[in-house]
């Protein structure tokens, strides 16, 4: 415990690039005491509305609470909703300079009503097509002038355009020869691109996916993982054994929720890391702050395993609070000791 709360000041000299999916987040806030006369649902009486940064944003936010520096890669629209995103950014102290906007997307928005601490409903806005060739350049060509700045790189694939095969193939390339940690917080069907990572971050659900979808074998051309089947535990070990070795990783964190984390690292070694977390009002964001801590930690000098520990404690604190929430370096600190 002791070494684990003296790499915590450390993260101030941390600097890590994100790269991923931008997302603004838009909770609205209010009462519910009647069903509507319409339809069988929920009135909710709208009291509040509020904004924060989701998606590598969120990423990009835990890292500069904690006190990390941090700079933000990724595409907006160019609409209302990208003002309100960069404007909170800017507040947060988040670099914002490999943000480029794109006037035929949309900036993505996510909206979620509550009622005290239930969500009612979600809406979610956004564009899934691939960048176009000439926004992919600008970026790669944004991260290879400012790479040399960074201890780390972390990319945050959801899936919504940003993170394709040809900048996966490009940037991991770029950190494998800049001597930099690479952490990807994965799309299921895209964990063929991540190849030659530092470590990838999935949840259990997504692991699952990835065995069904990889179909690794052997060298006989059989499958090793009869993937049309429940997974046991002892299924996910071998598996996240197997897809460590056919992406060449060093090391993957597998989220299991109220089960807490694995870590499983080159050599075979495997680590359960019980869940830290004392009461659970809401996940969303969880996952984000897994790889955030767990990277800001290795940039910081500490080994998989503390770093684990550490991105452990500070899961369990955000899902203890309402939406996409972020924690402090006094947090975890109080909660390590």
């Amino acid at each position: 415990m002791k070494t684990l709360a003296n790499i915590i000041p450390k993260f101030d000299n941390a600097k890590v690039l994100v790269i991923g999916d931008l997302i603004l987040d838009q909770y609205i806030w209010g009462t519910v005491d009647r069903v509507s006369p319409e339809a069988p649902v929920p009135v909710v009486w709208a009291e509040k509305r509020t904004y924060v940064p989701g998606g590598a944003a969120n990423v990009a936010n835990n890292i500069s609470s904690l006190g990390g520096h941090v700079e933000l890669v990724g595409v907006t629209g160019s609409d209302e909703h990208a003002k309100l995103l960069m404007q909170g950014l800017k507040e947060r102290r988040i670099g914002v300079k490999g943000i480029f906007a794109d006037e035929s997307r949309r900036t993505i928005l996510k909206t979620r009503v509550l009622a005290g601490h239930q969500q009612v409903v979600r809406v979610d806005w956004e564009d899934r097509e691939p960048l176009s060739q000439e926004l992919n350049k600008k970026i790669i060509s944004f991260i290879k002038k400012n790479i040399a700045d960074y201890d780390a790189i972390i990319i945050e694939d959801y899936g919504k355009g940003v993170v394709n095969r040809a900048m996966l193939e490009d940037l991991i390339k770029l950190a494998d020869e800049n001597k930099k940690i690479i952490a990807v917080d994965p799309k299921e069907d895209h964990f063929q691109y991540y190849r030659k990572a530092t470590t990838i971050t999935p949840n259990r659900k997504e692991l699952e996916n990835a065995i069904r979808n990889l179909k690794i074998k052997d060298k006989e051309n059989k499958l090793k993982l009869d993937s049309d089947r429940l997974f046991t535990d002892s299924d996910i070990d071998l598996a996240a054994f197997e897809i460590m070795e056919y992406l060449e990783l060093e090391s993957m964190l597998v989220t299991l929720g109220e089960q807490g984390m694995k870590l499983f690292e080159e050599g075979r070694h495997v680590t359960h890391i019980p869940t830290q977390a004392q009461a659970v009002f809401d996940v969303s964001g969880a996952g984000d702050t897994v790889i955030s801590v767990f990277t800001l930690a290795l940039a910081a000098g500490a080994k998989k395993l503390e770093a684990a520990y550490i991105a452990n404690y500070a899961a369990g604190i955000v899902v203890g609070k309402v939406g996409t929430a972020v924690t402090t370096k006094e947090e975890i600190l109080k909660r390590i000791k």
